[in-house]
């Protein structure tokens, strides 16, 4: 999306607050409640599954929740 905006880290919260289109609110809650991180970033990128595997953040967005920002 032209008018999208990367953030390198971003808490749950937040997410939740700007109604930002990670994915359904209810998802971000259950991972919220029980602490699991949310890589988001471009499947259709050529290599981005294999970085993504290897823990490549550089590629996406990690949602976490805050106090690990």
């Amino acid at each position: 999306m032209p008018t999208a905006t990367k953030f390198d880290r971003i808490s749950y919260k937040e997410v939740l607050e700007r109604r930002l289109k990670v994915m359904d609110a209810s998802a971000i809650s259950l991972c919220m409640d029980n602490g699991l991180p949310i890589m988001v970033f471009n499947m259709r990128a050529e290599g981005n599954i294999v970085k993504a595997v290897n823990g490549d953040l550089s590629i996406g967005t990690v949602v976490t929740t805050e106090d690990k920002i």
